[in-house]
């Protein structure tokens, strides 16, 4: 498989995963729906808790993918900064 296609595939889930964590996250943050007005709405909150967990822990292991992945260029970058290279 192309690395270019690897990466974005891994990007692409670590922003659905993201994404799934945030909302699932602000469902079960209980003083922002009682600030909006929706203390009267039933929402499973077991369930959001399940798929928040869970997306959460995805999501860190696609950080660790995506840092393995960009590896090389962390490396490179950090030994620019590191180093004082292309100072003036």
């Amino acid at each position: 498989m192309d690395m270019q296609i690897a990466r974005w595939c891994v990007d692409l889930m670590m922003g659905t995963a993201f994404l799934v964590c945030l909302i699932t996250g602000l469902f079960k943050f209980t003083l922002l729906l009682r600030t909006l007005g929706l203390t009267g709405v039933v929402l499973p909150i077991a369930l959001f808790g399940v798929i928040h967990d869970w997306s959460g822990l995805a999501l860190g292991i696609l950080v660790a993918v995506h840092l393995y992945l960009n590896r090389a260029w962390i490396i490179t970058m950090t030994k620019k900064v590191l180093g004082g290279a292309n100072r003036p």
